[in-house]
């Protein structure tokens, strides 16, 4: 097999989903060749140097529909001849689409290739395909399916996690997301985006309140109190997949959890010949990457079994990993992973996380990767493994090495 690298990683700002967010005019068409044209562009490659581009998208219907990364492809400019793909894994699909471009070259098949996803959120709500088999009754019987909200309720009652512990995560992540953009973190890897006469709309991450604390965060309802005690007995459901756990505690709410954003990212990644023949200069070496389901009842406690299972195929333990990321689908999320593999939180998403600046489903992977990328060359260190805990009971990890 042949080693694959990252040599690039640009990602958009993260706009609000929503009709009065910066990005709300900008399709996911436009959203993804934006950036697909600027990994080209700012790598002075050829039209046809990209072989395959794969993007995650988890509504893809609507202007999001078909297979959205060839629409990209072509109206950013590239050559016919590069090839596409749309991936659906969930809030794992731009993490996954990342893995099937770097399996493309560690297999031979490419020599260059983009992994990537985007979300428009505000012009395609989620949900908005329907869900499939995940709101069939006959399946939500025989799995104890619940919504994901309860799922993370479920998690912070099974493990002990209080109101106050996942809001004080949320206002450490609005603290930490600040921090970063304040000294430029992100920088190397935004792309501002521009609207159809050219002008910037959005430069930065848009979702973020600094000003959060516990106080602000104490005031807000549990979100999933309703759905889970008077709707069909969610509650009632995730006991009886899980009879330990006496009560469950609704915790999370829209300070705790994942904001609602739209934005698009690409990783461009290659063999080692394509730094030769391109005049690029490879950033990062994939090492291990990983996928698993799990109890789809708890459904986000993938994480914790996708980056053992990278860990082992890599053949390192916990001790070899400098950083984490992981996405804040939901503040217990986090604190259950820190506690499952005992990662201390000074290590794992030192920049904030989609709490504070969202999660675009389908390109949130490949974002927090080139952060993760991002943070090991501002620092000097060496390794770093992302993660993402998916809807149904799955999990996905990547682990990389700076070059």
């Amino acid at each position: 097999m042949t080693d694959a690298f990252i040599y690039d990683a640009v990602r958009s700002p993260r706009g609000k989903g929503r009709k009065d967010g910066s990005l709300h005019e900008i399709t996911a068409l436009n959203l993804a060749s934006q950036v697909l044209g600027s990994v080209r562009d700012r790598n002075d490659l050829p039209a046809d140097a990209v072989e395959d581009v794969a993007f995650g998208c988890v509504s893809p219907v609507g202007e999001q529909g078909a297979v959205i990364s060839r629409s990209a492809v072509l109206d950013a400019g590239y050559a016919q001849t590069t090839s596409a793909i749309q991936v659906n894994r969930f809030c794992g699909s731009g993490l996954e689409a990342v893995n099937i471009a770097a399996g493309k070259i560690a297999s031979g098949e490419a020599d260059l290739a983009i992994g990537g996803g985007v979300e428009a959120m505000s012009r395609i709500p989620m949900g908005s395909d329907g869900m499939g088999g995940m709101a069939d009754p006959a399946l939500g019987f025989k799995e104890y399916m619940v919504p994901q909200g309860i799922s993370a309720d479920l998690i912070a009652s099974k493990y002990g996690y209080s109101r106050d512990d996942v809001d004080a995560y949320a206002v450490e992540s609005q603290k930490r997301a600040k921090m970063a953009w304040d000294e430029g973190r992100f920088a190397k890897s935004i792309l501002p985006i521009r609207d159809v006469i050219g002008e910037v709309i959005l430069d930065h991450d848009e979702l973020m309140r600094p000003e959060t604390d516990m106080q602000s965060l104490g005031a807000l309802n549990p979100a999933f109190q309703m759905m889970g005690e008077q709707m069909p007995g969610f509650n009632d459901v995730a006991i009886l997949k899980h009879p330990d756990v006496e009560k469950i505690n609704h915790v999370h709410h829209a300070g705790n959890s994942s904001g609602i954003v739209d934005g698009s990212a690409a990783v461009l990644i290659g063999n080692e010949g394509a730094a030769a023949k391109y005049d690029i200069k490879p950033r990062a070496r994939i090492v291990s990457m990983a996928a698993i389901g799990s109890e789809p009842t708890i459904m986000l406690t993938g994480p914790e079994f996708a980056a053992q299972k990278a860990l082992d195929r890599a053949g390192m333990s916990k001790s070899d990993i400098d950083l984490w990321e992981l996405n804040e689908a939901f503040a217990a999320v986090v604190l259950r992973f820190m506690d499952a593999l005992s990662v201390d939180h000074s290590e794992i998403n030192v920049n904030g996380g989609a709490i504070a600046m969202g999660h675009p489903l389908g390109a949130t992977g490949a974002m927090v990767l080139g952060t993760v990328l991002d943070e090991l060359e501002r620092t000097g260190k060496s390794t770093a493994l992302t993660t993402l805990c998916i809807g149904g009971g799955m999990g996905i990890a990547t682990i990389i090495e700076r070059v």
